[in-house]
């Protein structure tokens, strides 16, 4: 999560430091470019969504403990989302330091992982009750389909149907999911836009201020003319008294 230059930073939650439970599990973030691009990118248009909502916390690949003491067992969701906990930089995850689970998680898939993330992940998130579980296999090639969605029904996921515009629904977040043609793309249908990144939204701003100030700017020209062109009129009435 970057920190703006001009917010000070969050405090750290805090969390025990034993090594129990350890802050990595040696793996690496992701197993390509292309990968991180997409985990980089979703985490971001999230974090850019709800950055309104100082109780919501987004992280990625923070390690995740659901079980306190020896018999701890220890997850790294690619994506988490959880509502009421609060924005604060977190070194680990630990559900009964935070007095739940995460509302929902996410993996992007690979050769390495696809296998894990249909079995042993999804059910480790079962067991933690997290109510929703999103899959996104940015090389199309490893899960059964390159976007797929489950909810938690009776302690079991069920997949989410697409809908009749083929996007997947998440009504945790209230936000659709698209697989298109160059990735993934997420629609928020309350106010009809596609989800950006911080960097394309102050983009955007900046273009729409640009072309606010050249719209300013032609109808001051167009004022001004039109008050030269008055002026020369009155001059000519005058000169024809």
């Amino acid at each position: 999560m970057e920190t703006p230059t001009n917010v000070r930073p969050l405090p750290y939650a805090p969390t025990e430091t034993t090594d129990l439970y350890p802050e990595s599990d040696g793996k690496p973030m992701a197993d390509t470019d292309l990968h991180l691009y997409w985990i980089k990118r979703v985490q971001d248009m999230l974090e850019t969504y709800f950055s309104r909502d100082p109780g919501v916390y987004i992280s990625g690949n923070i390690m995740m403990y659901d079980i306190k003491g020896p018999t701890r067992t220890a997850i790294s969701p690619d994506i988490l989302v959880c509502f009421g906990i609060g924005q604060k930089f977190r070194r680990t995850y630990k559900v009964w330091e935070e007095g739940k689970p995460p509302d929902f998680v996410m993996e992007f898939s690979s050769n390495r992982t696809y296998r894990n993330d249909l079995d042993e992940k999804m059910a480790h998130y079962a067991r933690m009750k997290i109510p929703e579980y999103f899959l996104y296999d940015p090389d199309r090639r490893y899960l059964p389909s390159p976007l797929l969605g489950f909810r938690l029904v009776e302690g079991t996921y069920v997949e989410i149907a697409a809908d009749v515009d083929g996007g997947i629904r998440s009504e945790i977040l209230a936000l659709n999911f698209h697989l298109m043609e160059d990735g993934l793309a997420l629609y928020d249908p309350r106010s009809e836009r596609w989800l950006q990144t911080r960097a394309e939204q102050e983009a955007e701003r900046a273009e729409h201020a640009e072309e606010r100030a050249e719209q300013e700017a032609a109808a001051r020209q167009k004022a001004e003319a039109e008050v030269t062109r008055l002026q020369a009129e009155l001059e000519r009435l005058k000169g024809r008294r």
